[in-house]
């Protein structure tokens, strides 16, 4: 599998931003999808998951703000992002977990986007 994101850039707070993330490959045994994020000298931070059943999950300082989003025929992950602010400043990572099964086990695979630039700045 590959992910690959798109719709980073600059912007204004309070404006917004689309991103994103195009998965390829053997995209049949994808499950959950997420963004992350990443700033400088910070661990990646999750910011939503979406299930294949399109149950969501978002941390605190996004909600209301951010909306996750997927399309499984087209294989595609986006996150409209609201009201930017400038502490959401990082890059943003499409990760996905894929799900094999076996007759003798079921192993979990997770697959990571090169990440986009996201710069709130007045």
């Amino acid at each position: 599998v590959q992910l690959a994101e798109s719709g980073g850039g600059v912007v204004q707070p309070g404006e917004s931003l689309r991103l994103s993330c195009a998965a390829t490959g053997r995209t049949s045994n994808i499950d959950t999808m997420g963004w992350y994020r990443q700033t400088p000298g910070k661990e990646r931070e999750l910011v939503a998951t979406i299930t294949r059943n399109f149950r969501t999950n978002y941390i605190n300082s996004v909600k209301g703000r951010f909306t996750i989003s997927r399309d499984n025929a087209k294989n595609t992950m986006y996150l409209q992002m609201n009201s930017l602010k400038p502490e959401d400043t990082a890059v943003y990572y499409c990760h996905a977990e894929v799900i094999v099964h076996t007759i003798e086990s079921t192993s979990s695979f997770d697959y990571w986007g090169q990440g986009t630039q996201v710069t709130v700045s007045s």
